[in-house]
């Protein structure tokens, strides 16, 4: 039986939809629907749903919500009620289809700058680390962090490994990480504390075109080694 979505306020001019306590496919296909559905049916005050791992955020413009939905005693009551009427319409286990992309990769020594620590943990070769994390596609669940940061799973717990106990100042623009079971892609340079594996030279983020993500929750991504 599927578990009914908890309501909850964030600050005073969002709410989150809680689909579970746990990272899923099926969670996370039901807050990527769930933000959809708002965004093609915005109400007065409406701003933006983002979809988490298993969660989703609406955030809305309180006084204007406030003053179109007088009924209610608070903004946050009448959102709630919307959400409410909107989960009853929507299907409890949709199914999310996004686009599949490719990501070139440097994995070389320049570019990888954790590596080596990775393959002395793990006790495993470069040829054999780069096999591992190319030969399978990753989940794109949110973006976060950084406007066009893809948090992506799930790393084969051969390789995976846990983020660095002190963050570096600067990460190089286009650098791919791991953490944990995640791997992410930084799409401009700022500081961080994912292991370095290797760098794209792709643009994650576009601030000037109308699409500024090059990948969006739900899309299937497949790394490509250049070395």
């Amino acid at each position: 039986m599927t578990e009914a979505p908890k309501i909850f306020p964030l600050g005073d001019g969002a709410l989150t939809i809680d689909f579970g306590n746990e990272i899923s496919i099926e969670s996370n296909d039901r807050a990527i629907a769930f933000c959809d559905y708002f965004e093609k049916r915005q109400f007065p005050g409406f701003i933006e749903a983002v979809p988490a791992y298993s969660s989703a955020a609406i955030f809305y413009d309180t006084p204007h919500v406030h003053r179109t939905f007088s009924t209610f005693a608070t903004a946050f009551e009448a959102v709630s009620d919307l959400v409410r009427s909107a989960l009853l319409q929507m299907p409890t286990a949709p199914e999310i289809v996004g686009r599949r992309l490719e990501v070139p990769v440097d994995f070389g020594s320049d570019a990888a700058l954790d590596l080596p620590f990775i393959l002395e943990t793990k006790a495993i070769r470069h040829e054999e680390f780069i096999e591992i994390f190319t030969s399978r596609t990753y989940r794109v669940y949110m973006l976060g962090f950084l406007p066009g940061f893809a948090y992506m799973g799930e790393v084969d717990e051969r390789i995976a490994v846990p983020r660095k106990q002190s963050p570096r100042l600067t990460v190089p623009k286009g650098s791919v990480g791991i953490a944990g079971r995640q791997t992410g892609i930084y799409p401009q340079e700022s500081p961080g504390g994912w292991q370095i594996i290797g760098r794209t030279s792709l643009e994650m983020f576009t601030p000037d075109v109308e699409d500024l993500c090059l990948i969006n929750a739900g899309d299937i991504v497949r790394f490509m080694s250049l070395k």
